[in-house]
């Protein structure tokens, strides 16, 4: 039997209640959904995952994971990316300058989608830098239920049969500034 959920207090409601909402559920139609789909609440997956630093590449395929439960516990699943800029790419060079306002961005980007598309919470994952607390100042900022994901850490490397991280590599540049290496 499938659970009928009293859309009456959800912030989805004004996008998928109604016969004056018949435009909006028109574009959910033409994304595939059904109109069970469009009665569930629907659950806002934000993933800040890219290819762009090693602490983002997994996090779209975490997400889906998140949009299997989503759909398992009676919800409507729609996901979203965010930008992200890691301050391990951008530092030493203008690059930097765009590292700690790009939080605001990620935690504007994320705040409005939730809120333009009505969505009724939001689960983010995130794993950099900025993309963390960008994630979790838009989790706050909309005040719907969310749960944040952390993405985790980064591996390290192999060389000469010894892990290095990247603490290991600036130590190096380090020392080779201080012609210490050859």
């Amino acid at each position: 039997m499938t659970r009928k959920f009293d859309k009456a207090n959800l912030p989805s409601r004004h996008v998928s209640v109604g016969p004056e909402r018949a435009p909006q559920r028109s574009y959910y139609y033409a994304m595939g959904m059904t109109e069970e789909d469009i009665a569930k609440p629907f659950v806002g997956i934000a993933s800040a995952g890219n290819d762009s630093a090693p602490c983002n590449t997994l996090l779209d395929s975490q997400a889906d994971m998140a949009r299997a439960g989503v759909i398992e516990a009676g919800g409507t699943p729609r996901r979203f990316n965010t930008i992200t800029v890691t301050d391990g790419i951008a530092m030493g060079h203008q690059g930097m300058k765009s590292s700690l306002v790009s939080r605001e961005v990620i935690a504007d980007s994320v705040e409005l989608s939730v809120r333009g598309h009505c969505y009724d919470a939001v689960i983010g994952y995130a794993g950099c830098d900025k993309s963390l607390p960008g994630m979790m100042m838009a989790m706050l900022r909309l005040n719907v239920p969310s749960i944040f994901v952390y993405g985790g850490s980064i591996l390290p490397g192999r060389f000469h049969e010894e892990d290095v991280t990247v603490v290991d590599v600036f130590e190096a540049v380090g020392q080779h500034s201080a012609g210490n290496c050859p």
